[in-house]
């Protein structure tokens, strides 16, 4: 469905604009500019080329803020990337730590080994810095 125009309230359109130049999440930014495009009858592929995007995404956005207003710009829950480690390994670090208390890697390896589960070494250390920053409460 293709969507040619986009007729705006002034309160709807002073909530994007407040968004556009207020929310401190720049995809929002972005999706509110897009939005505000359209309504001021800017085609689509004009929107596209002056946001670095396609002209499918601009087209997404207009129909998810048409059926959801604003909360149809936000991210929908569980996308982006899932962490590797979580609160679940923790007792899986500990052990690993406790057998090589002097080397980092050797329990990363032994953590990995224990939970079929694989992180860059600098995954590893952020969570035991989490881990020790709990520790230190």
């Amino acid at each position: 469905m293709r969507i040619t125009e986009v007729k705006l309230t002034k309160k709807q359109r002073v909530e994007l604009e407040y968004i556009e130049h207020f929310d401190p999440r720049p995809f929002m930014q972005k999706r509110s500019r897009i939005i505000l495009d359209k309504a001021d009858g800017m085609p689509s592929k004009n929107i596209a080329e002056r946001q670095s995007c396609s002209e499918h995404k601009v087209n997404r956005w207009v129909r998810r803020y048409l059926e959801h207003g604003v909360d149809g710009l936000r991210n929908k829950p569980g996308q982006g990337a899932k962490s590797i480690m979580d609160s679940s390994d923790e007792e899986a670090v500990r052990l690993a730590i406790e057998k090589d208390r002097l080397s980092v890697m050797k329990a990363k390896e032994r953590w990995q080994q224990a939970t079929g589960k694989e992180a860059c070494r600098d995954t590893y250390r952020a969570f035991l810095s989490a881990l020790a920053q709990d520790l230190d409460v």
